[in-house]
């Protein structure tokens, strides 16, 4: 498998739109918890924060078509309606959610300015950039994105190497491999996967590669990359947690660690350097969304250019407004979400990578009404009525661990397939 330039740009352009704000915040406060068992949370992390979006992305290069097709199986209503609940779930949470990182970390601390006023100017230069998209992938891949990678790697890596005989606390989870896999809904890799590898195929098409089997190749590599850089940067992070996890109070907030470790590792210059990766790593992110969302708009609206700039002006005027709320706000709100369209996403990106032939129009309307079916009571214990489906998720397998659709939705798979077989024969 042969890397050139073009597919190391668009790898670090496909990294950077899903680096964002949990992407920063969430794995240090998971490693501090996880003291001793800081392998097995990664592992959980790595798995929905990792693969699942990794797998999207090859979704992607084997479909080259827009986010309806995820769904097209199941039937075209269906998947607009699946597709417009993930762009407003991905406007209204994840992308605000990043304006506010930004002001309780970069702006606020060195300036005391308002949330307003970071937002507004924040979503000013998100929409900047959304307009100039043909501009996308340069400026992402070559620029802003290796001095993300480069600024946190330092952070790691010093982190690793400075700290000598680390005493490691006994980790407060139960079943840390679960815990590690939820935390990683809350990245909104995922659903980022099926958002943001939408804008990489728009942004191939518009410079004039159209190509399948090129595309199809350079996706895949720049998913392979992407992946990589996540995965190195995910597993420093909780392990940087793990190891400094007797210094810092358990009930410490995320950003307040991220500060600290921040200043652990690189001391008061780390500061500064927290706030450029912090401002980045947010901006990218808030860009691949909005651009994602304006694309998906577009094209169903016969590609309308004017659509495209209404719908991007309207995400960051959204933006601006929700990202006055406080982060950890953003970050409770959006677990409700994340229940239900969380595993609607993952089965649906593993539908789409496996062979045809194990995913007949069948197969995908029975596994994905399964999973909606079995997802409704961790949504419901979600929004606090876990009283009422407690009894329920007692009865079936990891319900407890909010995982009640897993086994359900794999045993869909294989048995339709198993008829489907046995109909054949």
């Amino acid at each position: 498998m042969r890397f050139n330039k073009e597919t190391f740009v668009a790898g670090f352009a496909l990294f950077s739109m899903f680096f964002g704000a949990g992407n920063l915040m969430l794995p240090p406060l998971l490693g501090l918890k996880a003291g001793d068992a800081w392998f097995m949370v990664i592992l959980g992390f790595v798995i929905s924060a990792v693969l699942i979006p990794l797998l999207g992305i090859f979704a992607h290069a084997r479909l080259q078509g827009t986010m309806l097709d995820f769904a097209k199986k199941v039937s075209p209503t269906f998947s607009l309606i699946y597709c417009i609940l993930v762009y407003m779930i991905s406007i209204a949470l994840p992308s605000p959610r990043t304006a506010s990182v930004t002001h309780e970390m970069a702006i606020q601390p060195f300036f005391g300015t308002s949330a307003w006023l970071t937002s507004t100017v924040y979503f000013a230069l998100v929409l900047l950039f959304v307009l100039n998209r043909s501009k996308i992938l340069n400026l992402l891949g070559k620029f802003l994105s290796p001095l993300i990678f480069i600024v946190v790697l330092s952070i790691i890596c010093i982190g690793i190497f400075s700290i000598q005989s680390p005493v490691i606390n006994p980790s407060v989870f139960e079943t840390p491999i679960i815990n590690g896999l939820l935390e990683g809904y809350q990245t909104f890799d995922a659903i980022g996967a099926v958002v943001v590898g939408g804008v990489i195929i728009v942004s191939l098409k518009i410079k004039g590669t159209t190509d399948f089997k090129q595309n199809q190749g350079l996706i895949i590599k720049s998913g392979i990359i992407a992946g990589i850089g996540l995965f190195i940067i995910y597993s420093g992070m909780i392990y940087n947690g793990a190891l400094f996890n007797n210094q810092f109070d358990p009930n410490i907030t995320r950003t307040d660690l991220l500060s600290g470790l921040s200043l652990k590792t690189l001391g008061e210059i780390g500061k500064v350097f927290l706030s450029i990766l912090v401002g980045l790593a947010c901006f990218t992110t808030a860009v691949g969304i909005v651009t994602g969302t304006a694309d998906f708009i577009k094209g169903i609206c016969n590609d309308s250019h004017n659509t495209y700039v209404i719908t991007a002006v309207i995400g960051c005027i959204l933006g601006v407004i929700m990202g006055q709320f406080d982060v950890h706000y953003i970050i409770d709100i959006a677990i409700p979400a994340l229940m239900f369209i969380y595993p609607i996403t993952i089965v649906l990106i593993v539908l789409n990578v496996l062979p045809d032939r194990f995913t007949s129009s069948m197969v995908f309307k029975t596994v994905v009404i399964v999973t909606i079916i079995f997802s409704i009571p961790d949504f419901l214990a979600s929004i606090g009525l876990d009283t009422i489906v407690t009894p329920i998720l007692e009865t079936l397998p990891l319900g407890l661990y909010s995982l009640a659709w897993l086994l359900p939705s794999l045993l869909a798979l294989i048995i339709m397939n198993i008829l489907l077989f046995l109909k054949s024969r």
